[in-house]
């Protein structure tokens, strides 16, 4: 694996996961308490026995640049490293990256520095784990110019994913983006072909294409540089590929879940909480999610009733009911509160007693969540102020409403989102 070279493409302005993505690039979004979305296929690489990885951002990167810095380092007496390579104005170029397909020809200068055998494209927004060293051993023994990871799904889902079809001997002979009506009928294909037994087949008789690529060497930069026009992998670079290259797909019959929005996004961190065997788990022995190390103090619980939880380090929880949550990092609540089915993302500093008294003294909201608040299936993001007597439950049902965000808070897809830094005064009801 030391001659592969991933390169993760962290994407753009991450719309679909605003307000998560107002002040961070979506790749350094936390998840789990106390990871970053990025941590997932940087920490799938590292597993998989490869140490070149670029990341390729535009939007909002000072926070993640600060994650990478401070969390991978490999050492000088390793070839290894992890850098964030942001969008420039070029002589060749003025623009933003157009696409993920442009994302890469644009940083083509760099990768091409080293003496590699294989890049391996990945998506920074999802959740899964995976050996990519079976990857890469399968697409070198079918002496692939492309290969492309897959999963197996139903008729519901697959209008929402790049779909493939292929012959009997495994060749992609077709692919369409995100396609409905009689275009998606077109493209079920029997899946026994993959390895699935006929129960699953007749179940999942789609092939969608999980965003990853393996390329030779020369065949990326070869496929870039035929059309600069072509932006896209998906919708442009693939199709045009299969008229002359042998392109592959690799099953993976695991989980891996798009949490590219906001609900996406908190089902699967709400998934994570389930026992005893969660969808996935970030307590795998032989392939752990690695993320900075914090030197952070054990958790305090008072007489607190938790259930069903997982609870980062340095968190001080007194007399509270916690239940299928997930509390980040430094996270304080005070006593007579219920957190249910909530992601509460932390803080990135500890508040002394003192100072919370002060704050209090002076009128002000401390850090944490305030006394007697109740929090119903929602996110809220760092640094977060929530005081007392706060009720944040969607009391009107809403499913979106962006009209509150001068006030720090936000509805999408059904959940209240309380925007980073937020102050919510106390008494206030959401």
């Amino acid at each position: 694996m030391r001659t592969v070279l991933a390169i993760i493409l962290g994407g753009g302005r991450g719309s679909r996961l605003y307000p998560l993505t107002k002040l961070r690039a979506k790749p350094a979004v936390p998840i789990a308490g106390k990871y970053r979305l990025i941590d997932i296929p940087v920490s799938n690489c590292i597993n998989s026995g490869i140490q070149k990885i670029y990341v390729l951002t535009q939007f909002n990167s000072a926070s993640l640049n600060r994650h990478i810095s401070l969390t991978y380092n490999f050492g000088p007496f390793s070839e290894g490293f992890v850098e964030v390579l942001a969008a420039q104005q070029t002589p060749d170029s003025e623009a933003w990256f157009q696409g993920t397909a442009d994302a890469v020809r644009r940083v083509l200068n760099y990768v091409q520095n080293y003496n590699v055998t294989e890049y391996l494209v990945l998506s920074g927004d999802h959740l899964y784990r995976m050996n990519y060293r079976s990857f890469i051993d399968s697409h070198r023994a079918e002496d692939a110019d492309l290969t492309i990871p897959v999963i197996a799904v139903d008729e519901e889902h697959a209008s929402s994913f790049g779909l493939i079809k292929i012959d009997e001997k495994n060749n992609v002979v077709e692919f369409r983006e995100k396609p409905t009506g009689a275009g998606l009928k077109e493209m079920a294909v029997d899946t026994t072909n993959l390895g699935l037994d006929e129960k699953e087949a007749e179940r999942r008789p789609y092939i969608a294409s999980m965003g990853i690529y393996a390329f030779k060497r020369h065949v990326m930069p070869e496929l870039l540089d035929r059309d600069h026009k072509q932006s896209d992998f998906g919708r442009e670079v693939i199709p045009a590929a299969l008229n002359d290259l042998k392109v592959k797909t690799y099953l993976f019959n695991d989980y891996w879940e798009d949490i590219g929005t906001i609900d996406a996004f908190y089902d699967a961190n709400m998934a994570l909480v389930k026992f005893p065997k969660p969808l996935f788990s970030f307590y795998h022995p032989e392939a752990p999610i690695y993320t900075r190390q914090r030197f952070l103090p054990p958790c305090k619980f008072v007489n607190s009733d938790i259930v069903e939880s997982m609870i980062a380090e340095g968190c001080i929880i007194n007399k509270a009911k916690i239940q299928k949550s997930i509390l980040g990092v430094r996270t304080y609540i005070e006593e007579g509160c219920e957190i249910q089915e909530s992601l509460i993302m932390g803080r990135d500093f500890f508040q002394s007693l003192k100072e919370r008294e002060n704050d209090v003294d002076e009128g002000k909201i401390p850090t944490g969540i305030g006394k007697n608040t109740i929090i119903k299936k929602a996110i809220i993001d760092k640094n977060a102020r929530i005081g007392r007597n706060v009720k944040i439950i969607n009391k009107n049902g809403e499913y979106d409403d962006a009209s509150h965000e001068k006030e720090g808070w936000y509805i999408r897809d059904g959940i209240v989102v309380v925007l980073k830094n937020a102050i919510i005064p106390d008494g206030t009801e959401i």
